[in-house]
């Protein structure tokens, strides 16, 4: 599976594959119809604490980071419903921060790759 992250503000394309919005909040001004989005994954985004804590201020990167990945490998529900809604051969996290690099779709991509690396590493 191919992950990618693209802003929800960005036209969706046929390229995009399975759309999952990443975000506790719907994007401003964005109707459902316009969003195309396949499965809104609102359960394992960030906290609004962890969220205002980070403020795209990217100096407090690396921490929101680190408090991202304890939040999600805190939420296994949460996670389980995002990982069922992986199954497809390109999958785009949606985000709407305006933050382009350093968001919490990047981080979750992120996550997600170290969790796959992690799980396809047999033993050594």
């Amino acid at each position: 599976m191919e992950l990618r992250v693209k802003r929800a503000y960005e036209a969706p394309a046929r390229a995009d594959g399975r759309r999952i919005l990443v975000d506790r909040l719907w994007p401003r001004g964005l109707t459902k119809a316009a969003a195309k989005i396949d499965f809104w994954a609102k359960a394992i985004a960030p906290s609004d604490a962890l969220r205002r804590r980070y403020g795209h201020v990217p100096d407090r990167w690396p921490g929101f980071r680190k408090r991202c990945f304890a939040e999600l490998s805190g939420n296994p529900e949460g996670l389980e419903a995002l990982l069922a809604n992986l199954r497809a051969p390109r999958v785009t996290l949606v985000y709407s921060s305006t933050e382009k690099r350093l968001n919490n779709a990047a981080a979750l991509k992120e996550y997600l790759e170290s969790r796959a690396k992690a799980g396809s590493e047999g033993p050594g």
